[in-house]
């Protein structure tokens, strides 16, 4: 059961589309509790989404909350960037919704024959989380980061787990 969550999707000066994260579920940087992230996981198994640029269905099978938490990518996160991966489990939902980009890919391990017979698909998602000094609220930092959908052998997309997770540096006005 996924608690209410208080999560919007906006457009930046560009019109692309950023998943605004207004809670930070998941604190500290040092050591967050990827049990907790998850059992909260767990409350979308069963669920699917729509790309709304595209009107495909994702689904959220029970292979996510494992690998999003155990993959080696995940264990190579440290600090901002595994705070953000943490929090970005509240917002699956509207991450699923912007997806764009989508980029096929044919499976390459044995071990996923069976779960990703049809491939593999990357989509380009952002989204962005607030920075707090003494309880007020200063920026918003925004990430980059790819959702990984396997094409199973049943013709359904899955949400597999969300990767390359990497701040957006700010750029100078020209």
């Amino acid at each position: 059961m996924i608690k209410s969550r208080n999560v919007n999707v906006i457009a930046d000066a560009d019109g692309n589309k950023i998943v605004l994260i207004n809670d930070i579920r998941f604190k500290g940087k040092r050591k967050i509790d990827w049990e907790d992230v998850k059992s909260y996981l767990q409350g979308y198994v069963g669920d699917y989404y729509e790309i709304e640029e595209s009107a495909e269905i994702i689904y959220i099978g029970n292979e996510l909350p494992e690998e999003f938490t155990e993959s080696e990518s995940r264990k190579a996160l440290m600090g901002a960037n595994a705070k953000a991966k943490a929090n970005a489990a509240t917002a699956i939902p509207e991450l699923i919704q912007i997806a764009a980009n989508p980029a096929f890919e044919e499976n390459r391990k044995e071990s996923h024959a069976k779960n990703a017979q049809n491939g593999w698909y990357r989509y380009d998602v952002r989204f962005a989380l607030p920075v707090y000094e003494n309880e007020t609220l200063v920026r918003y930092n925004i990430f980059n980061a790819r959702l990984l959908v396997n094409h199973a052998a049943n013709g359904k997309k899955y949400l597999y787990d969300i990767l390359a997770i990497k701040k957006e540096t700010s750029k100078p006005q020209q």
